[in-house]
Formats: structure tokens, sequence, C-alpha cells
């Protein structure tokens, strides 16, 4: 350990006394180092935590994307073709045995890449019919006459993933054939309550030799409906109704019926063209998002690379003529789309956290500067004591080095295993990495200002403060340097937006443009002090020209703590600012998807005395019944489109109190010109059809003569962006009735409105689309990570600020104590203090308010909120832009006004509690 030497009492000849050095600054200063390892710690378990805070919602967001996106899509499906009809019956049959296709199914997830990791539990394999049966039976329903259709099934692990309700599972012997004369089979509950299926029914399904008879011996229930066995093929547990295409209007029942695996060969005497198939379920909780580059390469090599070619020859062979005239084995799935959507809202998202992550590192890289410019400040002249006498400044630097790094190192630690204890998901490397990046800049700080301020030998020095200094060549170049980089960073922002931007320097741009707003302020700072310096000094008191005195005495290195407090205001305001943007958005959003603050909805005219009850109803305040009809046809168009009828005086009150569409009452009003009917309409619609008067036929066989005399983007009643509204006047009274009410107002609820509407009635309300839009994992982690580095951000502001006012505290002090001696009062003092604080304060309060202002203006066109505001398949309906957020930009800079205001009161009346006597004691330390 490194060793001070005492000088002065030893007699000639004798060794002086030595002592270790870390050990002895450590009981010098013990609060010192309290105060800087709680710094360390705090700042190490921030910088520890966010990486794995981020990699823990971008993995719970790609989990919940791959559960809404349900199996169907997610699974991995294999299949192979029939098999071929140059095989013998006898080799056909074989092929489709259980014993084959479970040593295959082994084989296919053999081939499987790493990167894709399978659920085994859900994983299965079977064999199936391609086409769908009709079963002629005539007590199975029929809604429009058509027979019921099924499809055999026959599964591996049945009975592992159901229970059976009633009857027992389906049989089969083992060596079943084409020529079997019945087979068993099971249904889930709801084919059976659907098909009215009971145990011991018995279906005629097609077969070759006329029918084969399948017995139905149970009726199961899955345990997990929504888990892939059963969804990825929904038929298995749910039946379908399904409708003929147009302009049919025949429907018919599909459903699914279970046979034992064994029983699969007995599949070959139905005209069903059996398929061997293997569905791979992956598995959602080994889903991470850091993974999502090597799953997309394993699933293009599933789908067409190398891992098809050997699935294809584990379970086709050689490739022949053969196999190229009856088909190979093929491999779909969805998931990689999945994916590549998740990647592009992860994208979208990533950048906005990272500007508010490299604003708050900034700032607490300053503060920790700060800290080790503090102490070596402090200990100015025992540094350039220990230089005079010998000291060289590689031996200086390392010894204290050594003693920050014994404060800062354990500190450190603590601070990395507080955040593994927070955070437990996420990578440990980069949090590792994030808590050694604050423990080297810690450690660095203080050896680094010494060796600035003590390279040349010197015991006094001449004045720093800032009215005396003039810029260096250096420093002139290195603030142009900053510039053109924080120009080059806005610019680039600007043109290219945070979207599909690869390099950091778009993050940094909100930082630099506080970096150049400090630099300029530092240089413009002395010229308002010298302008008030000579009319404060006319004044009758001193106070206001020793406040301006003491103020243009600032340390020259007072750029740290503007550099802080203007990069926490400028990251504060512009965190703000997105999150007040973010809930616009959300706002904006909700109020489209349902027109108003709430929305009853029926496919038939709602009664007559809805509208009245429901006015009644508490929190409504205004209600517009409007009859939509979604099916109106231009004479002169291709398609049809929505046509809303209205009563003009309540939709325009309703289009103004939302800002939907608003327009004038008046020119909605049917009149009796020609009979033609005005109509608002959208743009869309109004570029199709233009001004001119055109029929549009009803449903109900009515038509109506429109000429279009408003045009808005959109309109309350109607979520597309094709529509006409029309005065309900002018429609036949069929069509007149209301089928939709727009309701507005406070408070509604939703319990209230669903019990006074029809059960047939859908009821929606804004509140309820609202609070749906913070359920995604990535987004509203991504805005919860942000708020947390804003929240940081101005922590370390004040502290900042704390740090500067601690650096001139003893100088204060000792200045209060002299001039008490000559008569000043307490109440003086402490405006003394206030009126010297608060220049710099001022400069940094304003001046972040238009930093913020101004980083916000640049960077807006670039940024868009879309991605982190709403859900992915509704970005289109919202206006997620980042505006200025007032209480943003003021609330922070009132804080530091009331902090330095609050900071010279509390300093002012420590004082007073100590006295003016021991201040005044020449040689004490202070």
């Amino acid at each position: 350990m490194s060793e001070v030497r005492f000088f002065g009492t030893a007699e000639p000849g004798v060794p002086g006394t030595t002592a270790p050095w870390v050990r002895t600054r450590l009981r010098t200063a013990p609060g010192t180092a309290f105060w800087l390892a709680l710094l360390v710690a705090l700042t190490a378990c921030l910088a520890a935590a966010f990486p794995r805070a981020v990699d823990r919602y971008e993995d719970a967001g790609l989990r919940r994307a791959a559960e809404q996106a349900r199996p169907d899509r997610t699974s991995v499906e294999v299949f192979a073709p029939p098999p071929s009809p140059m095989l013998t019956p006898h080799e056909q049959e074989d092929v489709l045995r259980p014993a084959l296709l479970a040593g295959q199914y082994a084989q296919v997830r053999a081939e499987v890449p790493r990167a894709l990791v399978l659920d085994p539990d859900q994983s299965t394999y079977g064999v199936r019919t391609t086409l769908d049966l009709a079963v002629p039976d005539p007590w199975l329903p029929r809604p429009t006459g058509k027979p019921t259709e099924v499809t055999l099934v026959a599964q591996a692990g049945l009975g592992a993933h159901a229970s059976v309700a009633r009857g027992r599972l389906p049989r089969a012997a083992r060596n079943v054939t084409a020529a079997a004369p019945e087979l068993e089979a099971a249904v889930t509950a709801e084919t059976a309550k659907s098909l009215h299926i009971k145990v011991g029914s018995v279906l005629h399904v097609p077969a070759k030799a006329g029918a084969l008879p399948v017995r139905v011996t149970g009726i199961v229930t899955p345990h997990d409906p929504h888990g892939a066995y059963w969804s990825t093929r929904s038929i298995l547990r749910t039946p379908a109704l399904i409708r003929e295409p147009a302009p049919s209007v025949d429907m018919h029942w599909l459903g699914a019926l279970l046979i034992a695996p064994e029983g699969a060969p007995a599949l070959l005497a139905t005209p069903g063209r059996p398929e061997r198939y293997w569905q791979l379920a992956p598995s959602e909780e080994s889903l991470r998002a850091r993974d999502t580059p090597a799953l997309q390469s394993a699933l293009a090599s599933l789908e067409a690379g190398p891992a098809l070619r050997k699935v294809r020859l584990r379970i086709d062979g050689p490739v022949t003529e053969l196999t190229e005239i009856t088909g190979q084995t093929d491999i779909l799935t969805d998931l990689d789309e999945v994916l590549l959507t998740y990647r592009r809202v992860r994208a979208s998202v990533a950048p906005l956290v990272a500007v508010g992550a490299v604003g708050t590192g900034a700032v607490a890289v300053v503060v920790l500067l700060m800290a080790g410019g503090l102490t070596a400040d402090r200990r100015r002249g025992e540094l350039a004591l220990l230089r005079a006498r010998g000291a060289s400044l590689r031996g200086l630097t390392g010894r204290l080095f050594a003693e920050t790094a014994v404060v800062a190192v354990p500190a450190g630690a603590l601070g990395l295993a507080a955040a593994l204890v927070a955070v437990p998901e996420g990578r440990f490397r980069y949090a590792l990495a994030a808590a050694a990046a604050v423990i080297a800049v810690t450690c660095a700080a203080l050896p680094l200002r010494a060796a600035a301020a003590h390279r040349v030998v010197r015991v006094h020095t001449g004045r720093e403060d800032v009215s005396a200094v003039r810029p260096s060549r250096r420093r002139t170049v290195a603030e142009l340097t900053l510039l053109v980089l924080a120009a080059a960073a806005v610019e680039s922002l600007r043109r290219r937006g945070t979207s599909g931007a690869s390099d950091d320097l778009v993050s940094l741009a909100p930082v630099l443009v506080g970096v150049i707003a400090a630099l300029v302020l530092v240089r413009l700072y002395p010229l308002p002090l010298r302008g008030l310096a000579r009319p404060a000094a006319r004044l009758r008191g001193a106070l206001a020209h020793l406040s301006l005195a003491r103020a243009g005495r600032t340390s020259a290195s007072a750029v740290l703590p503007l550099l802080a407090l203007l990069t926490a205001l400028t990251t504060a305001a512009f965190g703000g600012s997105v999150l007040a943007g973010v809930r616009e958005a959300r706002d904006h959003a909700s109020l489209l998807a349902v027109g108003a603050d709430a929305r009853v909805d029926t496919a038939t005219p709602l009664p007559s005395g809805l509208p009245d009850r429901l006015r009644r109803s508490p929190g409504v305040s205004g209600l517009s019944a409007v009859s939509v009809t979604d099916n109106a046809m231009p004479l002169n168009g291709a398609a049809s489109l929505p046509l809303v009828g209205v009563h003009p005086a309540d939709y325009a009150a309703l289009s103004s109190r939302t800002d939907i569409g608003a327009f004038a009452a008046a020119r909605l009003r049917a009149g009796s010109g020609g009979g033609t009917t005005p109509a608002l309409a959208s743009t869309a619609t109004a570029r199709t059809y233009g001004t001119r008067p055109f029929r549009v036929l009803l449903p109900d066989g009515s038509s109506l003569t429109v000429r279009i005399t408003t045009v808005v983007e959109r309109t309350p009643a109607v979520l597309g962006s094709d529509f006409l509204v029309v005065d309900r006047e002018a429609l036949s009274p069929a069509q007149a009735r209301p089928t939709t009410l727009l309701l507005t107002g406070q408070g509604l609820e939703g319990s209230a409105l669903r019990k006074a509407a029809p059960k047939a009635a859908s009821v929606h309300l804004r509140s309820e689309e609202r609070a749906r839009y913070v359920g995604s994992p990535l987004q509203t982690g991504a805005e919860g990570v942000y708020a947390t580095a804003v929240a940081a951000g101005t922590g370390y502001a004040v502290l900042a600020l704390l740090l500067s006012l601690l650096r001139a505290a003893p100088e204060r002090t000792a200045l209060l104590a002299r001039l008490r001696t000559m008569g000043l009062t307490r109440a003086a003092g402490r405006r003394l203090l206030i009126l010297e604080s608060l220049p710099q304060a001022i400069l940094a309060a304003l001046g972040g308010t238009l930093t913020g202002w101004a980083t916000i203006r640049l960077l807006s066109p670039g940024i868009d909120l879309t991605a982190i505001a709403v859900p992915t398949g509704e970005t289109a309906s919202a206006e997620a832009q980042l505006r200025t957020d007032a209480l943003s930009l003021a609330i922070p800079a009132a804080a530091v006004l009331l902090l330095a205001v609050a900071m010279g009161i509390g300093q002012a009346w420590w004082s007073g509690r100590r006295g003016s006597v021991r201040e005044l004691r020449a040689g004490d330390a202070r």
C-alpha cells in the first residue's frame, strides 16, 4: 500500500515516520468516502440495471407478440405428401404407422437448428386427411341443407392432452389395414355440442368401397385448449360453420374426428388423401429479443435452406424422378413474419429509449467528474505542497487513484449486485460492463483533475474566475468541433428520423445540443454581469454590488455544473415531451377508434326509446343517434361505401366536441332544390365522385341523389377513409332508423351502458380502448425505462447543483464570517448568498428551458412516437408527433431556482449557528 512520510520530527540520520496513504486519507475524511461510495453504488446500480431492464421488456414484448399471434401462426408444420401410388398397399400402410412416424419425428427434431427451442409438451405428429369428407347421416345439423363435413385426424398424445368427459378414448389394433370394417373416434365437447354427437353415435364416412363407419367412443375436454397441440389446427377442438363463396348463401358444418394413431392406415380407404405431419411448437418461454436474428436464420433454413434439405433426406430419402412427381416434404410457418413485425416495432422504440439513456448517462458522467473535481479543488493546497516537496506527478496520481479505487470498487460491486437482484432477467456481461465503466470514470476523475492542475509545480496561482480567464485556442477548436457534431446529429435526425438510424450520433443529438448551449452560455455569462455591475455600484446598499462581484468570481471550470444542468434539463424536457406526446397519441387513437366517449352499435335498428334512456344516464352530456349503412352502392362507382344518416345539429355538435371532422350543420340539412341531398364526404370519396350529383342505391331498394358539399378527413360514425354523411330526413323510414349511438361525457360507466343497451348491441368506451393501448410489454416497458431515465437525469442535475454550491461553500462561509465582524446582519447574509447563487441558477434555468424548447423544435420532424404509443396494427389511425410540453420545460427550471435559493438560505443558517470566531482562526482546515 502507498505510504506518506511526515517530515520535521526525526533526528538527523534517523528515518522519518511513515504511515499508509490510503488508510490515512480514509480516516481523515470518512464522510467524503461514504458519500462517494453512495454516489458510485447508486450510479453503478442504475447503469447495470438499464441494459437488463431493456432486455426484460424486449423479451416480454416478443413473448406477448408470439402469444397474440396464436399457435396457428407460430407453430412450424412439417408435412409430407400422401404415400406414393407406386408403392404396394402394404407399403403405403406401413408409411402411416405410428412407430415409423415417431422415429421420423425424432429425426425432424434433431435437424431443427439450435436457435429454435421447441416445446416438447405441445409438439406432436400424426396423420390427417387433406380433403374434407361429407357425411350423409341425416341426424347431423344442416343449416342450409348441405351435409356436415369432417376431417379424420390420427394425432399422437391425445390421452396426455385431454381428459375423458364421457365414454373412453378410441382404440385400434396394431395391424389395422385399409380394409378395416370400422374405426373408433373421439370428439371434443365443443364438437359434440355443435354437431349433436353423443357417445355411441356412428358417422358413415365416404370410402372407396361404400362407407366407412366411424363410431364415437368418447367425448374429451382439452387440458389447454389454446395451446399449440389443439390450436395449431383449431378445427381439432372447435367446429367451424363454413360459408360458401359468394354469390351462394349455403353454409355447412366442419368438424374433426380424432382416431387412434394405430388406425391411421385405415384412412387410405377414404378419398381424403391422408398426409403425414409433424407439428413443432416453439417454446415461448425461451424466446429472447436478442436471439431474433439467429431465430430468423433458423426459420429461413427450415423453410428453404440446408435444414429443409436434411429433413427431406430423413423423410423422403434421396431425390429421384418419382419424388419429383409425387412431391416432397415441406415446412411452413408464419413465425418469421411475427418476428419481422416485432423487430420493426422494436427498431422504432429503441432510438427513443437510447435518447433518454444517453442523456442520463451524460449527466451521470458529468456528476462523477464534478465529484472528482470537487475533491481536487478542496485538496489543492495539499497537493500543491506535495508537488513542491518533491512528489512526482505519476506517484501523486497513482496514490489518488488508489485511494479512490479502495472506495469505488466495493461500492460499484455493491451497486452491481443490487441491480442483479432488482432486475433478475437480462444479460450479465452488459450490466458488468456498465458498472465497470462507472467505476473507471470515478477512479480516473480525481487523478486526471489533479494531474491537469498540478502538472507544473507551483504554490500560488492567479485568478481563475470566469471574468478573468480568456478562452484558449484549444478550447475554441474543441467547441467548434462539438458544434459541427451537434449540427450533423440534428440534421441526420431531421432527415432520416429515428427509424433506421444505426449510428449513435442521433442518440447524442439532444446531449450535444445541451453541450453547445452550455459552452455558449459560459462564454456569454460575464457580459450581463459586467453590464449590471455599474448600475449596482450606484445603489446605496452593498449587497447587490457584492453579490454581482462574487458571481463574476465564479471559477472558470463552472462549465461542468452548467453542462450537467443544461443536459439534464434538455433531456428532462425532451423526455417529458415524449411522454406527453405518447399520452396525446393514445388519447387521439382511442377517440378515433370509438368516435366519441362511448359508442353503442347494432346490426339492426335500435329500440326507439333507447336514446332517451341513455341521455339520462350518469355522466352523459351529449348524444347523437345515427344510422349506418355499410353497403350503399353509388351507381357510377365500382365499390360500396358506408352511408351515415344523421341529425345535422346533433352530429355537428359531436364533431366539434371531439374535433373529428367538424362542419357547419347548415351545410348538411336536406333541401328541396331538384331533389339533391347535400352530403359530407371523406377526401378519398370526394376525389372519386367529385362535386357533381350522383345516385346511391341503398340495401332496401330505395335510392338517393347526393352532391358532396363538405369534405373532411374523418368522421366520428365511420372508422374507415371512405364514407358519405347525409341528413337522416332524406332517407326512407327504414333506412333512417338509428343503428348507432355516439355519446360524450365524463365518467361514463360501461356496466350501466351495457345494462341499458340491447343484448345484441356492442358497447365500446373510449376509456377502455385507451386502457388497452398500455398492455404491450414492449411499449409500456420502453415508456417506463424512459421515465426512469428522465427522473434519474433530473436527480443527477440536482446533485450537480449541490456539488457546485458545496464547492464554494467554505469560501462563502469565511466571507460571511468576515462580513459579520463588519456589521452584516444574518438577514443580509442570507440575501447575499441568495443573490450570489441566482445568476448561475437563472442562467441554467433559462438556458435549459430555451435549449429544451429548441431541441424539441429541431428534432420533432424526425421523431415518430407511433411505435411506442399505440399497438402495431393501429398505427395508421394515430398522429403521434413530438410536441413541446410546457410543464416538462417549466418544472425542472423552477426546481433549479428553488434549490439554489434553498441552498443559500441553508448555508447562511448553518454558518450563523457555527459562529464567526471558528471561521476566522488562521490555520483551520475548511
